[in-house]
């Protein structure tokens, strides 16, 4: 076994679906990771329905957006792991691009915007941070197709100054996890009242 798989291995990794989730409220994390409660999200219209677009997409041709960025390969559901980053999740395509750089392309079944949702946004530069350490290939822009209606194609810029946020909030996450302290919940009590954890949050 190499070494690579090795570390993959021991080394504790998170996703980008918890640093969304701890973005929302920094107790995901701490009930998650620290006290081991799972969440039950499986009657959600939306996760279902996303999951489901995921599913499909893989069997649709989907080559016009591809050439809109200038991919000239790609590979889809793409497993990245990097100890480094402490990160690993499934890209849904890894794409090489005509002048020479690479680019995480995402799916949402999500009305789009004139810009990209904050998360959306969250989700590519997590991406393209693993692309970047995976593959040892520059990673200047990451894509967001909205397939609710149709498809809108945006654009995410990867700057040194949004990775360096992106850490900052992997390290937010691992300290929770490492001390086991309780973070304070979101200020936003929109968010307290669609959350799983609601009952058991004091």
């Amino acid at each position: 076994m190499s070494e690579w798989l090795l570390d993959t291995e021991r080394t504790p990794m998170i996703t980008p679906s918890e640093v969304l989730e701890h973005v929302y409220c920094p107790r995901f994390t701490w009930f998650m990771n620290v006290q081991n409660i799972p969440q039950h999200e499986d009657s959600r219209f939306k996760v279902l329905k996303g999951r489901e677009v995921h599913q499909r997409r893989a069997t649709e041709n989907r080559d016009y957006l591809r050439r809109k960025i200038g991919a000239v390969k790609r590979e889809i559901e793409v497993y990245l792991a990097s100890p480094a980053l402490r990160l690993r999740g499934i890209v849904d395509e890894v794409l090489w691009l005509k002048d020479g750089s690479m680019a995480a392309l995402d799916y949402k079944y999500t009305e789009a915007r004139d810009t990209v949702f904050k998360t959306h946004e969250t989700q590519i530069l997590l991406y393209s941070m693993l692309i970047h350490d995976v593959y040892q290939q520059p990673v200047t822009r990451g894509f967001v197709a909205y397939v609710r209606d149709g498809s809108q194609l945006l654009e995410v810029l990867v700057t040194a100054e949004a990775i360096a946020r992106t850490k900052w909030l992997i390290d937010q996450i691992f300290d929770i996890i490492q001390t086991g302290r309780l973070p304070a919940r979101t200020s936003s009590r929109l968010r307290c009242e669609d959350c799983c954890y609601r009952n058991i949050c004091v």
